[in-house]
């Protein structure tokens, strides 16, 4: 996809907030630092729409991009390194929830998982959820350039049976340095809004 057009709308902590309409909307999920912000930049040709920090724990609320005015990537807070509370991270997670359970134009969630690491019980515990409640997912595994080529399939591998993945759920090998998997990603994206 040629992307001509690439904007936050807003941060939103609670539906009030998100954003009115019927368009498509695919929510990244992962853990924090995992490359969710390289990997909407990377898919949008822009260098720094979504803020990367090697701060983790640094998306506090769910950040609704609009697309080419024809979908939305909504980036949610990740799980795991975030130095916060326990009470604030309840309210991450409830804020999560309340997202992936009642938004109607979600279309699928993207699970990143870091391809050099086998997933986390955090990781396994998301897609457990999505699954649960009966959510598209894609899996998006990231980094891979810092692996040799050679191992890729065996650290794929690794990421399918660590996660016990269903048939029929894509598993997307990504790359934001090398441009790999963009184009299957956004493949992937169109199936899904169909």
């Amino acid at each position: 996809m040629k992307v001509t057009q690439a904007d936050i709308v807003i941060s939103a902590v609670k539906p009030e907030q998100y954003p009115e309409g019927n368009l498509p909307e695919f929510a990244l999920a992962g853990r924090s630092n995992v490359g969710k912000s390289s990997f909407i930049n990377k898919m949008i040709n822009r260098k720094n729409l979504a803020r990367t920090s090697s701060k983790p724990g640094k998306t506090q609320t769910l950040n609704f991009y609009i697309i080419n005015e024809e979908l939305h990537f909504v980036d949610v807070p990740g799980y795991g390194f975030a130095k916060v509370s326990k009470s604030e991270r309840e309210a991450w997670g409830r804020m999560i929830e309340t997202y992936f359970t009642s938004r109607e134009q979600l279309k699928a969630a993207l699970l990143i998982v870091d391809l050099r690491h086998p997933p986390s019980k955090d990781d396994v515990m998301m897609y457990g959820f999505l699954k649960h409640h009966g959510i598209p997912v894609i899996i998006v595994a990231t980094k891979a350039d810092k692996i040799p080529k050679g191992k890729w399939q065996k650290h794929l591998k690794v990421v399918k049976e660590t996660l016990d993945i269903e048939q029929g759920d894509e598993v997307i090998m990504f790359s934001s340095e090398l441009g790999l998997g963009k184009d299957e990603a956004w493949s992937a994206l169109f199936r899904h809004m169909k």
